[in-house]
């Protein structure tokens, strides 16, 4: 249903599953596991797989911090994101890439659930994109702001609600588990 009705294709975005912004999130193990398993899917489905990587100040380009967990491996003819900015569509080249692959359908997956996944998903319903957010599929680290304690869970659970069955003019957004994920 995106707004993009001459485009029907999905692809698979891995965001920032990366060594040192990864470290300590919520429920790791089990969120690379179902990310695994979607990735898995996607290429079976022949779904593009794009990779996103953050780098900053403290999360240089080529440092063991910055490179993708080791669970998780790109293929070499998959795209790979570099970003400075939350957003994924940010200054990138991903907007062009999913129009060159005929993308009207992003499923979303990686960390952090409350800063570059969050801005990641509302950029493309901005852009027209529908998404489905991989429920399973996200963490985020907990944290601490102005006294108050917030729970990595909390963060993916609040994420997860914001993006269950919500819709714009002409696209719209889920939430599902790595699981009911069909290609």
């Amino acid at each position: 249903m995106s707004l993009f009705e001459e485009r029907k294709h999905a692809a698979l975005l891995v965001i920032d599953v990366q060594n040192n912004v990864v470290d300590g999130a919520f429920a790791l193990e089990t969120v690379v596991a179902s990310i695994n398993n979607v990735i898995n899917k996607a290429r079976a489905a022949n779904v593009s797989v794009i990779w996103v990587q953050h780098s900053d100040e403290e999360l240089t380009i080529g440092s063991k911090g910055w490179q993708i967990v080791p669970e998780l491996l790109p293929l070499e003819n998959e795209p790979i994101i570099r970003k400075i900015y939350r957003s994924s569509f940010e200054s990138t080249e991903l907007d062009s890439i999913l129009e060159s692959l005929n993308v009207d359908h992003l499923y979303i997956s990686g960390a952090q659930s409350n800063n570059c996944i969050r801005h990641t998903c509302h950029a493309a319903l901005e852009r027209g994109y529908d998404i489905t957010l991989i429920s399973d599929g996200h963490t985020s680290t907990g944290y601490e702001w102005n006294g108050h304690v917030i729970d990595g869970g909390d963060v993916v659970n609040e994420q997860n609600d914001n993006f269950s069955n919500y819709t714009l003019p002409g696209r719209n957004a889920v939430a599902l588990k790595s699981d009911e994920i069909t290609f």
